[in-house]
């Protein structure tokens, strides 16, 4: 069997663990589509373009969420765990490279995040009479959520080796995770309402070009005015995503061990 192959036989396994998780398959797929309706419900009558309400622009921005949530801690808290109750050193003594195994994970992160990414767009529509988009927005919205799975699983894996102790990887990992949903205009829009130092510290990372992009898939053209350079940029969020990705690699090639002893 290739590496390929059996990176998707783990991936297989992953899937399969996860859903037998009822608690894990609850709150990754809920806790986003909570706080969907939560601020969709309290602000959604304000309108920041005449027809475009406040929970059209959390719905569209929402997405960048739920795949930071997806990726990022369902990555960096799985390795964690499985460095710690022994599953990585047990796996090493067996065919499966490093390569296998994080496809394996990468696998079940796809899959997540594409379900994830259907309930906040089917809550949107549902909820918030949030319109889908044509043919052309689709192909954007494509290349956008697989450069934003790709390169918040990375950086997820990277992390990870910084956690030492399963029972706080949720701790460590909420406190960026939250933190760049404030400064990167996915729970406060339009961005511009936030210091300029700010909105430049934003533009450093991934999830203000992954709401920023989501916004242009699902919003009309008039709402770019409403960004931080009054354009939807799209080129330099290809740009920034596409260096995330090579970053978030190579940091897992240097970060990434089998067990706590290969410290």
């Amino acid at each position: 069997m290739t590496t390929f192959g059996y990176g998707l036989s783990r991936g297989r396994v992953e899937l399969l663990m996860f859903v037998r998780d009822r608690t894990a398959l609850i709150f990754t797929f809920l806790f986003p589509a909570l706080l969907l309706l939560l601020f969709g419900t309290i602000f959604g009558k304000d309108d920041d373009q005449a027809g475009v309400s406040a929970s059209h622009v959390y719905a569209a921005s929402m997405i960048a969420y739920g795949i930071l949530n997806t990726g990022f801690i369902t990555m960096g808290a799985g390795l964690a765990l499985d460095r710690e109750d022994g599953t990585l050193k047990r796996l090493r003594g067996t065919p499966l490279t490093v390569t296998a195994y994080l496809i394996g994970k990468l696998t079940l992160v796809l899959f997540l995040s594409i379900a994830e990414v259907v309930v906040l767009i089917g809550v949107g529509a549902l909820v918030f009479d949030l319109k889908l988009p044509d043919a052309s927005h689709w192909l954007t919205f494509a290349w956008l959520f697989v450069l934003s799975v790709v390169a918040c699983s990375l950086i997820g894996v990277a992390v990870s080796a910084i956690v030492r102790h399963a029972r706080t990887a949720g701790a460590i990992l909420n406190v960026p995770v939250v933190a760049l949903q404030f400064i990167s205009g996915v729970f406060i829009h339009p961005i511009t309402q936030l210091p300029n130092w700010l909105i430049t510290v934003a533009s450093i990372f991934p999830v203000k070009w992954m709401s920023q992009g989501f916004r242009y898939v699902f919003l009309p053209d008039s709402m770019k005015s409403l960004e931080a350079a009054g354009q939807w940029e799209l080129g330099r969020t290809a740009m920034v995503l596409g260096a995330w990705c090579v970053i978030g690699l190579a940091l897992c090639l240097v970060t990434f061990r089998w067990s706590e002893s290969d410290r």
